[in-house]
């Protein structure tokens, strides 16, 4: 009873894997594209029909409809299905394919169906056959008719031949592909004609081929092209276009692949502590990934609030400042106003001019027009010689913030370095190794590096690579002090910033030389003569 409830909960569990992309139901006549997925071929007719292809959208096994596919049991739905995108529509159309006003019959080269996969949005070739040369994925059809009886999808499946009301079916005839009670079944069925030799089977509302028949002979299919990866009958063995593909039995393809699969299943089964360690792994991720992304976002707004703060008190010193100039300028042009004004008939400086000529008294005159003349004599100059006090442009208060502007534009998150170059001009190894690099040009900076370097010529232990670091190394070189005479080393190195860890260089091995007791002093080779960083060096070694 316990095993019946988990395969129940099992085949609930597994809903969403028997819903076509396209009508978002279960899956009605299925049939495998050439990308392994699957699509309902009332929904595939639809799509191409959707794209212009006209008369493409056969029937792939050319058999009667079922009861599953009449109009009756059409999907109420099917009118809002995803439609392709027009992008993609066009791209198809403009390349030739599709039917269209204008297109010659018969051409030398034959129209090559394409069709977009809803579930990997790729565009997937049909050949010039189309849905006909498809095969139907009957599997998936017993698992759907598995499900909705495991579930009681739509009811229970009444008799097709009785009179109204029609009672429930108990039988199913694939021959005449049609579901009947008892008494119906008997009844079209006599005893003694070939409707009687017909076997029943479990009541169904999809009726399928007893076997998968090949879509271009029609014939059973028997074995399978590795090659093609595809499912052929006998004609097809004798056809060119399989000529010199490795073929097997179809029921050797048929175990090596359940022997696989069977395999895959049973260690994901076997390790399902596992499988939940990772789910939950998973989902602190996901919290993790929720609150890291806030606090980043918090951070991001901080810091342009902070650079908002910048230009708005660099914006008040600038303002500041053309204030300052502008009153200056004001005072100075404010008081030449003021000392041209005095200047006309009747008014200041020349009205009292004008009272001062009228004094008499000699000796009182020239003690008052003394100080007058130098006052008229600078206003003759300054109405002969006239310049405004001061220029009343603001040009040098422009701004330039083109560079800034373009800093503003370029402003982005930081990227990691990208990984070191390794210098092998300066790189050597002898009683110590000097390893150097460089970024490329273009790569983000690098706050310091972590050197990684083990033995090679090792016996390798259980397990991934132990690898020693020296860890935080500023500059862009590094000295390794007392390596292993005689050995061989692999070393790398990668940059690190406030985003992370950049990618590894590339490994460079480096030999370091035996050991002084072990090296002959007689017959030295040209090799053996060179210097220390020449011997040794990783492009010589």
């Amino acid at each position: 009873m316990a095993a019946k409830r988990g395969t129940k909960t099992s085949m609930k569990n597994m809903e969403k894997e028997l819903l076509c992309p396209v009508c978002q139901e279960m899956y009605k006549q299925p049939l495998v594209l050439p990308c392994t997925h699957n699509v309902c071929q009332a929904c595939a007719r639809e799509v191409l029909g959707q794209q212009g292809y006209i008369g493409h959208g056969g029937d792939p096994i050319s058999e009667p409809t079922s009861p599953a596919s009449t109009p009756s049991t059409r999907s109420p739905r099917l009118s809002r299905r995803t439609l392709p995108k027009p992008d993609r529509l066009d791209r198809l159309l403009k390349s030739g394919f599709g039917t269209y006003p204008g297109r010659k019959r018969g051409a030398l080269h034959p129209q090559v169906i394409m069709f977009p996969c809803p579930t990997c949005q790729g565009d997937v070739e049909l050949g010039e056959r189309g849905l006909a040369g498809l095969f139907r994925n009957l599997t998936l059809e017993r698992v759907v008719e598995r499900y909705r009886q495991s579930v009681s999808v739509g009811g229970a499946i009444l008799c097709q031949l009785c009179k109204p009301p029609p009672l429930e079916a108990t039988k199913g005839c694939t021959e005449c592909r049609a579901t009947f009670c008892n008494e119906c079944f008997k009844l079209f069925h006599p005893w003694g004609t070939q409707k009687a030799q017909h076997e029943p089977t479990l009541p169904t509302l999809s009726f399928r081929p007893k076997g998968l028949m090949c879509p271009d002979h029609k014939e059973e299919v028997t074995h399978y092209c590795k090659t093609c990866q595809r499912l052929v009958c006998q004609l097809c063995r004798v056809r060119r276009t399989h000529s010199g593909h490795k073929i097997t039995p179809v029921l050797s393809a048929y175990q090596a692949l359940k022997d696989k699969l069977t395999k895959s299943l049973t260690y994901i089964l076997g390790n399902q502590d596992t499988v939940q360690t990772q789910i939950c792994e998973l989902e602190e991720t996901v919290r993790h990934t929720e609150v890291s992304g806030q606090q980043a976002k918090e951070e991001v707004s901080q810091l342009v609030r902070g650079l908002g703060a910048v230009l708005e008190e660099k914006r008040a010193s600038l303002l500041q400042a053309i204030e300052e100039c502008q009153q200056e300028r004001l005072t100075r042009l404010s008081a030449q106003l003021q000392e041209h004004r005095s200047l006309l008939d009747g008014s200041g400086l020349v009205g009292y001019a004008q009272e001062v000529l009228k004094e008499t008294d000699q000796p009182c005159f020239v003690q008052a027009a003394k100080q007058l003349h130098n006052r008229i004599a600078r206003a003759t100059e300054a109405l002969q010689t006239f310049r405004p006090a001061a220029s009343s442009s603001f040009r040098h208060c422009q701004l330039d913030v083109g560079r800034e502007m373009k800093l503003l534009t370029e402003l982005s998150f930081l990227r990691v370095p990208e990984a070191p170059v390794i210098d092998t001009q300066r790189t050597f190894a002898y009683d110590q190794i000097f390893l150097c690099w460089r970024l490329p040009p273009h790569s983000p900076p690098a706050w310091h590096y972590t050197v990684e370097f083990r033995r090679t010529d090792v016996p390798a232990q259980p397990g991934p690579a132990r690898w020693q670091r020296r860890e935080e190394v500023r500059g862009t070189s590094a000295l390794l002090e007392n390596p292993d005479t005689g050995s061989v080393y692999v070393l790398r190195v990668r940059g690190c910033n406030k985003a992370g860890y950049g990618e590894y260089s590339e490994d460079v091995h480096l030999h370091t030389p035996p050991a002084p007791g072990m090296t002959r002093t007689a017959g030295m080779t040209a090799v053996q003569r060179m210097p220390p960083w020449r011997r040794y060096h990783p492009l010589l070694s």
